[in-house]
């Protein structure tokens, strides 16, 4: 009988440790809006700008909630990158169409332009903004918000943006600033490459500091979240992750991103996407998985083991080759660095294999690429000469803390 009570409690233990692991704890911008019963759209014709993963906590969609809204009037959609429903591959054209679902016009933000132009936002008084961002400056839905926020100040539109989190939390920032010479719609803003912020805090940054083209000033809401803290990663929120792009199927997919994404643009090792673990390893036909791995384990970063791991890509970079490198195993996010991954890899390949050293070896006309989404020159110039960390670290890390104290007076949660 004992030891049926006792298994029956840790059943029962089981069952509530699982609710509570499933329990969300966070109300994003539409919940919020709902429960203010749409106040700030009231009246107004919308332009929605957003893409699959614009939802509510039970991921219906914003679409449909403010089509169906009786008080909104809802008259518009813009797709950004991968289009409105997600059906676009990355980097193709998204074109103008028609929802099937709404009957709604859907004008592209990633085609012929990437800005709405007077005649897309003809009859429409505010563009309310909901996507899921990423938290890295490359990814380029935060580019759409910015050009999103310019076209409201120049037309006299209203903005608001129905804030979500930040996936990587709000304590890591990493990366220089954007040079002028490398600003590109990968690195559109001077901010870190890691800069720490959700959308909504963004937002009121760009428009505060005049960081918008011509230092327009658009007029900007931010519907804030329930429940967010800076410490969350996104699995802490309990929200349910939708794809914010095809190579970033999960929300831990978003620590990888910055660990690999610069390295990637170059095509000259395999960073997993084409495989089944996009951005989570490095891996090329000339590498020894065991001998990368142990060099890369020497180094002893916190928070992260790489683990020796062979492959054959379905398609990208080494697509049907066998190919060996390391997979990038997260152990302690709170302490692992992100974005200076990818340059220990180049390190520790540069010096196992002098002759594949990553700027001499590389495609020389992907250079330009890499210094956009580094948003700077100097990162690869000064690289190019040592292949050693150290030697760009300081560099890299020099915007950091001024960032940290600029962005503070526009933090929304603590």
């Amino acid at each position: 009988m004992a030891i049926m009570r006792h298994t029956l409690f840790l059943c029962l233990l089981c069952l509530a440790l699982g609710a509570e692991a499933g329990r969300i704890r966070v109300k994003t911008g539409i919940e919020v809006l709902k429960e203010q019963n749409f106040r700030c759209l009231e009246g107004k014709r919308v332009g929605l700008i957003t893409n699959p993963t614009g939802v509510d906590n039970g991921m219906r969609s914003t679409i449909d909630i403010l089509h169906e809204a009786p008080n909104v009037r809802l008259v518009a959609l813009y797709g950004p990158e991968h289009g409105v429903r997600g059906d676009v591959h990355a980097g193709d054209h998204v074109t103008d169409q028609r929802d099937p679902a709404t009957g709604l016009p859907v004008y592209s933000l990633y085609g012929r332009t990437r800005k709405p132009t007077p005649e897309m936002l003809e009859g429409v008084d505010v563009l309310v903004y909901d996507i899921q961002d990423i938290g890295c400056r490359s990814f380029t839905y935060i580019s759409t918000l910015g050009l999103a926020m310019e076209a409201a100040a120049e037309n006299g539109k209203e903005l608001v943006v129905l804030d979500r989190p930040n996936p990587l939390g709000g304590l890591k920032v990493e990366g220089c600033l954007t040079e002028e010479d490398c600003a590109s719609f990968v690195s559109r803003f001077r901010i870190p490459y890691v800069y720490g912020l959700t959308c909504g805090e963004l937002a009121l940054m760009l428009n505060g500091e005049r960081m918008l083209k011509g230092g327009v000033q658009c007029r900007l809401t931010v519907v804030r979240m329930k429940g967010w803290k800076r410490s969350m990663d996104y699995a802490a929120t309990g929200l349910q992750w939708i794809a914010a792009s095809p190579h970033i199927p999960h929300a831990h997919s978003a620590f990888f991103y910055p660990a690999s994404g610069i390295l990637g643009e170059l095509g000259y090792l395999s960073i997993g996407v084409g495989y089944t673990l996009p951005f989570q390893l490095f891996a090329a036909p000339w590498i020894e998985a065991e001998r990368l791995a142990r060099a890369l384990n020497g180094l002893r970063v916190p928070g992260v083991v790489f683990r020796p791991i062979h492959l054959r890509p379905f398609y990208s970079v080494g697509k049907g080759e066998k190919l060996q490198g390391v997979q990038v195993h997260i152990t302690d996010y709170a302490r692992a660095p992100l974005s200076p991954l990818q340059f220990l890899v180049m390190q520790e390949v540069a010096r196992l294999w002098p002759e594949r050293a990553v700027f001499d070896h590389a495609d020389k006309s992907r250079f330009e690429m890499f210094d956009k989404v580094c948003g700077s020159r100097r990162i690869r110039e000064r690289f190019a000469q040592t292949n050693r960390w150290e030697d760009i670290r300081p560099y890299w890390e020099k915007d950091v803390e001024d960032f940290r104290r600029l962005s503070r007076k526009y933090l929304l949660y603590n």
